[in-house]
């Protein structure tokens, strides 16, 4: 059998200032590619280690974010820390950090610092606004992000208030967003031997996802109207009633659409002059989804699932995450693994969205205890800085 081939960030060495959520994100992100990620702990540790609920002693929270890296505790405050991170940034190829703008300065690591030590360093900034404008100095959390993006103003029923996403999108989008970004810097540098500095903003990156709602809003001046279950352009679209429970249908285009009648039984609808094109169907949607309801009502749930989806019309039921991770198409994607933590048991976390055929992603290490790696990873700093010399 031939050598197994090396993952793609392979030889990357990552210096990870970041906790709480956005930052570790990216860099697990790293660390599940191949990359060799240090994550950089005060004493007291990334707060997420105490957070969410434990299991013999470790917060999976923390576990699920923090795979595929090494901890090294440093007080980045003292002589002794900033001299630690120096040596680790000589021969480092990314740094990122989630701190607000301003404070890497404070600690003495200036951009112009950063390249004095390493020009060839990428450096990754994630914050809340941005390090221009007049924000910079704002703090931010996902739900801040989320409201001052416009990202909640469209979730929610026209008739109720805004509405979050439960999910931390603006932390995640950012962490992808930022783990793209070194990715493309590392790429550069393969070209012509510099590193750069790459920033990325969670209220940025919370409206980048505003997809056709900002376009829409480029042309017309208009707020987008909170729809919720409904599409805000396309009609019929949303959650209809079968006979045992609502199924999800997305009828994104006419073709589709015509599919979606002729299974049901109302072939003919489109040639009724209420509905013959979107924008009627649109303002006349509740009456519409009425006609819908009506008959789906004679078949189930499942039923209807298997016919739409045979017909080529996309429709699914909402799922519970305990239904999700018992649907077979989860288990054959491998969506959930177990890691083994060494004395805190097997943790199950979610598993790798993207698919390399050649070099797939893996959990190499299980997440670090908090400074478990700090004298290894010292003492082979300066090794090297001694055989260097």
């Amino acid at each position: 059998m031939g050598q197994e081939p090396s993952p793609p960030l392979d030889g990357v060495r990552v210096i990870d200032l970041t906790r709480i959520l956005s930052g570790p994100f990216c860099s697990m992100l790293l660390g599940d590619m191949g990359a060799d990620v240090i994550k950089i702990e005060s004493l007291a540790g990334d707060p997420v280690r105490q957070q969410g609920h434990h299991k013999n002693g470790l917060s999976w929270y923390f576990a699920s974010f923090n795979r595929n890296k090494k901890s090294v505790v440093l007080d980045l405050y003292s002589r002794d820390g900033k001299a630690a991170l120096e040596d680790l940034l000589r021969d480092a190829d990314v740094l990122v950090e989630n701190f607000r703008p301003g404070v890497m300065d404070k600690m003495g690591f200036s951009q112009a610092h950063l390249e004095e030590i390493n020009p060839r360093l990428v450096t990754a900034s994630i914050n809340g606004y941005g390090s221009e404008g007049p924000y910079t100095d704002r703090p931010a959390f996902d739900f801040i992000a989320q409201a001052m993006s416009g990202f909640m103003s469209v979730n929610g029923a026209d008739d109720s208030q805004p509405i979050r996403a439960a999910q931390p999108v603006s932390d995640l989008i950012a962490g992808l967003y930022t783990a793209f970004g070194i990715v493309s810097a590392l790429r550069g540098r393969d070209r012509d031997g510099q590193g750069q500095h790459v920033e990325t903003a969670m209220v940025n990156s919370a409206l980048s996802f505003m997809a056709y709602l900002a376009s829409e809003h480029f042309v017309t001046g208009k707020n987008p109207a909170r729809t919720g279950n409904d599409h805000p352009l396309v009609a019929p679209y949303g959650l209809y009633a079968t006979a045992d429970g609502q199924i999800a249908i997305a009828p994104s285009n006419e073709q589709i659409l015509q599919k979606l009648l002729n299974e049901i039984g109302l072939p003919n609808l489109l040639l009724d002059a209420r509905f013959d094109d979107n924008a009627k169907r649109f303002a006349q949607r509740q009456e519409l989804h009425d006609i819908l309801d009506a008959a789906l009502a004679s078949d189930t749930l499942d039923n209807w699932i298997q016919r739409l989806n045979k017909a080529g019309v996309p429709a699914g039921k909402v799922q519970t995450l305990q239904d999700v991770f018992s649907d077979p198409q989860i288990i054959a994607q491998d969506m959930a693994i177990g890691v083994p933590h060494g004395k805190h048991g097997n943790v199950r976390m979610l598993g790798f969205p993207v698919k390399l055929g050649r070099t797939p992603c893996k959990a190499r290490l299980p997440a670090p205890e908090l400074g478990e790696h700090t004298e290894e990873i010292l003492r082979s700093v300066k090794s090297a800085s001694t055989t260097s010399n």
